[in-house]
């Protein structure tokens, strides 16, 4: 019986998948490969994985969701962390001016940096607990 495109690139995914995990080298998939592409038939597919034990590539593809869950997790987790970093420094800064101008002045200044960190820091601290992989976000 004659093989489609969708069977051939289903045997290229489980050589693949065979080749990620150290079954067969770069080399052999290489040749495997080519033999796949000029496969007519699934007689022809079949002895390309012979050799080779089943594959479940469903299963393969829920741990790639997952992988790419956590890594979309982990790049929000760092731009939250970078957020929270500028708005520490900036915030810093401002202090370290206001006490620099609050030493030298003769009066007492206002302490203006509470305008400055408090509606940023408000802003920063409902969108990491309410944003896009917030911990209160049900999943």
């Amino acid at each position: 019986m004659r093989a489609s495109d969708s069977d051939r690139d289903r045997v290229a995914a489980v050589l693949r998948e065979h080749t990620a995990q150290g079954r067969i080298t770069m080399d052999e998939f290489n040749e495997r490969l080519e033999q796949l592409y000029q496969s007519k038939t699934y007689g022809e597919l079949e002895r390309l994985t012979s050799d080779l034990p089943d594959v479940d590539l469903r299963h393969r593809q829920l741990a790639k969701k997952s992988d790419k869950d956590a890594a979309k997790k982990a790049k929000t987790h760092a731009g939250v962390r970078a957020a929270w970093g500028a708005w520490a420094m900036a915030s810093s800064i401002n202090w370290v001016i206001w006490l620099i101008v609050s030493v030298t002045a003769d009066h007492w200044i206002y302490p203006w940096p509470l305008w400055v960190m408090g509606p940023w820091g408000v802003v920063l601290l409902v969108s990491t607990i309410f944003g896009p992989g917030g911990s209160s976000q049900k999943r």
